[in-house]
């Protein structure tokens, strides 16, 4: 089965010579007429995956808790602009809000929140979600046109949709990978002839063997840098969310699903949505580089229990039917837990901060 989109790409190819990776990944979510997240509604039961929000409230009120921590930490300041960078549904802001309307009554009079959402189509769905909060929100297409102020932002599964580039180890070195077209005319990777500077590469041990892929993501490293900028000109914390990494290695994480199944990458471009594994120890790099405190990357697992999940969702349960307190105990375990089908180690946390202020439950440094 072809898609439109496949079509589209492989007439480019033919006229341009193979497109790299990232620039399939960004035609893939983004083409303007067939690009994913210009045509699919991805979320939920329906769509093709389900993001930590979704699986329960839990998600959105540890990370409210976590935002109110950290304006204490940071004095407390005022007025204060409350980003969302990738805001999915809507459902993790509607719950960040509820328990800091409750938890913070003067935070919350003194936010404004900030949705940066390029697509129409879930614009529309997060002004349902968030109907009770309307005077309070404005969108943007860019991190750039949040007005001046302090600033809390979160970001969960945001970076994993920003493109990649990945390098093939060949007997001559690491050279670009491509998609290019095969002898049936189907998409397919090929070599390309750029080459990779070696200080990227990780320092330990012997060079890999051929065929070992390599991912850098210069555009994730870009759009970190202008959040950076924004926290160094204003102050404010950074939440960054995501499955990834901990340590810059070898491998290819390049990866398509649809209808909550893995598809080949290159089997539905712009059916499937297409991500990759965040490299975290790169992030934290970029953001030391660019002058920000970090705070410290975790398992979104001691995150989520560290902020006293275990002690909401007992709250939660109480008083309730044995099926809804078997539900809660589930979505804990799915997204905090370890192993096949939950979120707690897959899944990092970093959090970055200026001036720097100590925010639990990161350590502090040594």
């Amino acid at each position: 089965m072809t898609t439109p989109l496949a079509t589209k790409i492989k007439a480019l190819i033919r006229a341009n010579g193979p497109l790299s990776v990232t620039d399939y990944f960004a035609i893939c979510l983004a083409d303007p007429e067939y690009g994913y997240y210009k045509t699919r509604n991805p979320f939920g039961s329906d769509g093709d995956f389900v993001t930590a929000p979704e699986v329960s409230q839990l998600f959105g009120e540890m990370l409210g808790v976590f935002m109110v921590i950290a304006w204490r930490r940071h004095g407390e300041p005022q007025p204060v602009r409350f980003v969302e960078v990738g805001p999915g549904r809507g459902t993790m802001m509607s719950d960040m809000l509820r328990v800091i309307a409750r938890i913070a009554p003067a935070l919350y009079e003194a936010a404004t929140v900030h949705l940066v959402e390029t697509s129409g189509r879930l614009r529309e769905v997060q002004r349902k979600t968030l109907a009770g909060y309307e005077d309070k929100i404005t969108w943007h297409e860019s991190f750039d046109e949040v007005p001046a102020g302090f600033v809390l932002v979160a970001a969960n599964e945001l970076f994993d949709a920003i493109p990649i580039r990945q390098f093939v180890k060949t007997p001559t070195g690491f050279r670009e990978r491509m998609v290019g077209l095969d002898a049936d005319d189907k998409l397919t990777f090929a070599v390309g002839v750029s080459g990779i500077d070696p200080a990227l590469l990780p320092t330990a041990g012997n060079l890999p063997p051929d065929g070992t892929i390599f991912e850098i993501a210069p555009a994730r490293q870009a759009v970190l840098e202008t959040m950076c900028g924004r926290l160094r000109a204003s102050g404010g914390t950074a939440l960054i969310i995501d499955y990834g990494h901990m340590a810059t290695a070898y491998g290819d994480t390049l990866q398509a699903v649809l209808a909550h199944e893995f598809d080949p990458a290159l089997a539905h471009p712009g059916m499937a949505d297409l991500t990759s594994h965040v490299d975290f120890e790169q992030l934290a790099m970029t953001a030391s580089a660019a002058g920000v405190h970090v705070n410290g990357c975790m398992h979104q697992g001691d995150f989520l229990v560290g902020l006293g999940i275990e002690e909401r969702a007992s709250a939660l349960g109480r008083g309730k039917d044995a099926k809804t307190q078997t539900e809660i105990v589930q979505a804990v375990e799915r997204l905090a837990g370890a192993g096949e089908g939950r979120m707690g180690e897959l899944f990092k946390v970093l959090a970055l901060s200026s001036p720097a202020v100590p925010l639990p439950p990161f350590k502090p440094a040594d």
